[in-house]
């Protein structure tokens, strides 16, 4: 078990099968060293987190949301890794959409939810840059969703 899992595991994470794309679309792209994951929503095996934050879904639901999207983007990024999640040397960049509602501008909150996981799985390596933004609707109502930018050697 690699490094990285051994962390995840000691928090109560456990990896799910990565998620198969829903349309004509990779769930990554590898272009060197840099992996692109595309946009993981707030899926788990219970449906996931759905709905508009600052209406349906609360400030703490949004950030469980994304925490769900970090576990599905780490799930990619093993498989990126060819099952090995200490190959993944830097995570680079987060893009972060929060399905939010029209008074609801704790955008950076919700997706601190993602980014607490990836400093907590990868150490400083797990520290990036990131993008957050409200959006006015989400695939298939999600509360969030995010993609990221990795190095994996």
């Amino acid at each position: 078990m690699s490094e990285v899992e051994q962390r995840l595991t000691a928090i109560g994470v456990v990896l799910p099968a990565p998620n198969a794309p829903v349309a004509n679309y990779a769930p990554f792209v590898r272009s060197g060293s840099l992996v692109y994951i595309s946009g993981q929503v707030s899926v788990d095996a219970n449906g996931g987190i759905k709905g508009i934050v600052g209406d349906e879904v609360d400030l703490e639901a949004g950030k469980a949301a994304a925490f769900l999207c970090g576990i599905n983007l780490i799930a990619q990024m093993k498989a990126a890794a060819d099952g090995d999640l200490d190959r993944v040397k830097r995570v680079v960049k987060l893009g972060g959409f929060v399905q939010a509602g029209p008074g609801f501008f704790d955008i950076p909150k919700v997706l601190n939810g993602c980014s607490d996981l990836m400093v907590e799985a990868f150490g400083e390596a797990g520290r990036h840059a990131r993008s957050a933004v409200g959006v006015y609707r989400l695939p298939m109502n999600f509360a969030v969703e995010v993609d990221a930018m990795v190095e994996v050697l």
